[in-house]
């Protein structure tokens, strides 16, 4: 973990900070490193936990349109996508999600785009699709019945 993942962890850990002071630290910090995705990607994820999605969303965009690493361009997604969820732009983050989920079937992240995947599903009406997600994803964890499971989610997709 170099200096500057500690800085913004100490940030995101600090409970005590208000929503709009965690935008403050988070922004004076990130503005070190300018227009840098990492930086961006924080600013917006600061916005987006003060309830703020709109002014998250361009910053999101932006850190993914520079390139992140593997593990922050994942969150991104979810978070981006999410955020369009929460701005009423579902079908965008359904999409969005999906792409994440069909093109990334070995990530470590894979339950966890899953999770929102469903979530953006059932907001978009196709409840079935998104218990299909996941049962998907929670099969490979059952200590028993997974083949089952497996099965199940794969027969109701559609």
């Amino acid at each position: 973990m170099t200096d500057w993942d500690s800085q913004f962890d100490a940030v995101w850990n600090d409970t005590e900070l208000s929503d709009d002071e965690r935008v403050q630290i988070i922004d004076r910090l990130a503005g070190v490193w300018g227009d840098n995705a990492i930086a961006l990607f924080h600013r917006a994820g600061a916005r987006d936990a003060a309830g703020r999605e709109a002014d998250a969303e361009p910053l999101y965009r932006r850190a993914l349109q520079l390139g992140l690493d593997d593990d922050h361009r994942v969150q991104a997604v979810v978070q981006l996508a999410s955020t369009l969820r929460n701005l009423g732009r579902v079908h965008e983050a359904v999409w969005m999600l999906g792409e994440e989920y069909a093109h990334h079937p070995t990530s470590p992240y894979r339950d966890s785009v899953a999770a929102f995947y469903a979530l953006a599903l059932v907001t978009s009406g196709e409840s079935r699709r998104a218990a299909s997600v996941a049962l998907g994803a929670l099969a490979p964890h059952l200590p028993l019945y997974t083949t089952s499971v497996a099965a199940y989610a794969r027969e109701i997709a559609f």
